[in-house]
């Protein structure tokens, strides 16, 4: 068995261990909560709690692959820890619907609630610390690959962000994509980094890799994404590949709409308390207005007045043009520096989703003069506006703040071209996911603010080569 095979086997050890702990804690309340509630004894019957095992085990596995909660040594630790606690709370609330439903205890809720409140903390603890463990024992067993980076342009900025995955990937040399001998140089590591190199050299050596066995890793252009989403059709004998470009259908529009509607409304009755009290703090701390007001642009150009929780100064862009948020800006309020860390300036845009200007799920909208000048750059950035900007998005969950303008287009172009409800759903899991990472809100240093965008757009010039 190969190594990178024995990394399945081990996860796929680790996730059958995950689920039997979680289900055998389940099934320890729930038989105690039926002794204790059900005089006649019927609901403990071997069909009966055989069907409610099989019922939690398909919950819990399905709902974990789909939010990874399984993918020990691939996420980092925050990302896995907030997958499991997504997928246990998931579970059990999923699990006392269908316990009220299907088996008649509509009389228990209440105690059945706090019972599974409960067990869903002492589940999180215990699973959580099992993963931890699992994760660290899955570092020592496996090192983290070693990669060769091929690049056009020597820049080390993705070899920077790769840094960040050193639990995973170790790029121990760069060479330029037209060196002699490359076919030896990959011979030497156990994996490859294509970094925009022209299509057809690219194209090489994933033949290359291919035949020497090699994982390849590549940054995609723009073809590459829409490409990705393509059906595959058989029906000469000449493979032939779909790729539909219709963005969201009519349909699919109607149901993402309704949905819209509904969980906005929602959203702004639970969240009532944490608005008021929002509003009332930015009032005290400077005596300024409660909203900020700014023109944005969603789908098909249109231009709408996006509404958000004022977190600067007054006046902070009087002189008309765009200020990148820092790291550091002393721009931003006191009250402003807790309200963007945790996502809460964002909750008016709430009513913007029930007035139709956006969706819950979307490209982030920007700015009119950002549009403009993303789009003179980077022609494809218009592509972004065949669907509605969103409160949360892909590139918002998967991508930073200060992440360029070419990446953001890349994985919102993503969401577009392989959209779905299920995907909808997934992000917003994610997006409760990111609340808790630092990374996601990192503003801008201050060389990103003085060269910001002026280089990277033009990364993509190498797709017609």
């Amino acid at each position: 068995m190969r190594k990178a095979e024995f990394k399945y086997v081990f996860r796929g050890i680790c996730a059958v261990i995950m689920t039997a702990i979680n289900t055998f804690m389940f099934l320890y309340v729930w038989i105690g909560f039926v002794n204790d509630n059900n005089t006649t004894g019927r609901l403990l019957g071997t069909g009966n709690i055989t069907v409610v095992t099989v019922i939690y085990i398909m919950l819990f596995v399905l709902i974990g692959h789909g939010l990874r909660a399984f993918k020990i040594g691939v996420e980092r630790k925050t990302n896995l820890l907030g997958s499991i606690v997504l997928t246990i709370v998931t579970t059990n609330v999923m699990e006392t619907m269908i316990s009220v439903g299907i088996l008649g205890m509509p009389r228990w809720v209440s105690a059945m609630v706090w019972r599974y409140a409960l067990l869903s903390v002492a589940q999180t603890v215990v699973i959580c610390g099992l993963a931890l463990l699992m994760v660290d024992l899955y570092r020592k067993l496996f090192h983290p690959l070693r990669v060769l980076e091929i690049y056009r342009v020597d820049s080390d900025v993705l070899q920077k962000k790769i840094d960040f995955l050193n639990y995973k990937y170790h790029i121990e040399a760069r060479t330029y994509y037209q060196e002699p001998n490359l076919r030896e140089k990959i011979r030497a590591y156990d994996a490859v980094l294509i970094n925009d190199i022209p299509s057809h050299e690219k194209n090489q050596i994933l033949k290359l890799c291919l035949d020497m066995n090699k994982r390849a890793y590549l940054v995609p252009k723009i073809s590459d994404v829409i490409v990705r989403s393509s059906e595959q059709l058989n029906l000469i004998d000449t493979p032939l590949f779909l790729c539909r470009n219709i963005g969201i259908g009519v349909i699919q529009g109607a149901i993402k709409r309704f949905f819209d509607i509904l969980l906005s409304l929602i959203a702004l009755v639970i969240t009532s308390p944490i608005l008021l009290i929002t509003a009332i703090a930015i009032k005290r701390e400077d005596g300024g207005p409660v909203f900020f007001r700014q023109e944005r642009v969603t789908r098909n150009g249109k231009r709408f007045m996006i509404l958000k929780f004022r977190s600067m100064i007054v006046d902070a862009e009087k002189d008309g043009k765009p200020h990148p948020a820092g790291e550091k800006d002393d721009r931003i309020t006191k009250v402003g520096r807790i309200i963007r860390s945790i996502r809460v300036d964002e909750l008016p845009q709430l009513f913007n989703i029930l007035k139709g200007d956006m969706s819950i799920v979307g490209p982030r909208p920007e700015r009119v003069e950002h549009v403009e000048k993303y789009t003179e750059e980077i022609p494809e950035f218009s592509l972004r506006s065949k669907v509605k900007g969103g409160l949360t998005g892909y590139a918002q969950v998967y991508g930073k703040y200060n992440t360029s303008a070419l990446d953001k287009l890349k994985l919102d172009l993503i969401y577009i071209t392989n959209y779905s409800l299920l995907l909808d759903i997934q992000i917003l899991f994610e997006t409760v996911k990111i609340l808790f990472q630092k990374e996601s809100t990192e503003g801008f240093d201050e060389k990103q603010i003085q060269k910001m965008h002026d280089a990277e757009p033009h990364a993509e010039q190498s797709e017609d080569r």
